[in-house]
């Protein structure tokens, strides 16, 4: 029987405030077993891009990555964020590692080809390296991921910090029995987006169809969406769409075949 790994993905706003970092990592800490960490970190790369003097752009949601500000995400994701996160788990005992994809080649991409928009230094995952993931775990160490790839000829890739988070669940999968949770802040799915305690229970896939078909499921979270099913499918055993303060109770939506 696979022993029980816990991927968690939490969003930029959580781990750049103090008071909300503070918490999560607590909440983090006393989560059982096996357990990885994803993280952004877009607002602090805005902020101190716009201190350095360089315009951060961003077309539907997705940062725009020129050579400049891939040298400010690297800074910020890989370091400054990474690396308070890092420290504050050690904090409370838990021996954490901080990785970018090109540690240990971990996760290597392909920059995105040009379409409709040319979005510069931008990685498409290729492979997750989960054999070097999965021994790092099983010897205790816990991985605290940056939304960081690179392309194996020597250049870094801002990569979306959910795709990393699915794509190493996935990958993992073929070890450990794996539940993956997106954070973000809300207290899951919403029935009706004006209510906060209108949360979905459980997904399937028949009920996603009827929920988008109905207007109940909407912009953002179809992706979101599609993509716990993706891994759903790729063996994961459930993914959770939850708020980061109930990260170690039974709330929020639960994703299921």
């Amino acid at each position: 029987m696979k022993e029980k790994l816990t991927v968690i993905k939490v969003g930029g706003k959580i781990v750049e405030e103090a008071e909300t970092l503070n918490r999560l990592l607590t909440d983090f800490s006393t989560i059982p077993g096996y357990k990885v960490l994803v993280h952004g970190g877009g607002r602090s790369a805005t902020k101190i891009a716009a201190q350095l003097g360089i315009e951060s752009k961003m077309v539907n949601g997705r940062r725009i990555t020129d050579l400049e500000t891939l040298k400010v995400v690297t800074m910020v994701y890989g370091g400054l964020v990474n690396k308070n996160i890092v420290a504050g788990l050690q904090s409370k005992g838990v021996n954490a590692v901080g990785l970018t994809g090109a540690d240990l080649d971990v996760i290597r991409s392909v920059k995105r080809p040009v379409k409709d928009v040319d979005y510069g230094f931008v990685g498409d995952v290729k492979y997750v390296n989960s054999g070097v993931l999965a021994n790092l775990i099983s010897q205790g160490f816990v991985p605290v991921m940056a939304p960081l790839t690179h392309d194996g000829e020597g250049h870094m890739l801002n990569t979306n910090a959910d795709t990393i988070a699915g794509e190493t669940a996935k990958a993992l999968a073929q070890a450990f029995d794996v539940t993956l949770v997106y954070c973000f802040e809300k207290k899951g799915v919403l029935r009706d987006e004006n209510d906060d305690d209108s949360v979905i229970p459980v997904i399937t896939p028949e009920l996603f169809r009827q929920y988008v078909a109905e207007g109940v499921i909407q912009g953002g979270m179809i992706p979101k969406l599609e993509n716990s099913f993706s891994a759903v499918e790729a063996g994961v055993s459930q993914v959770v769409i939850t708020s980061a303060s109930t990260i170690n109770a039974d709330a929020g939506t639960i994703i299921k075949k």
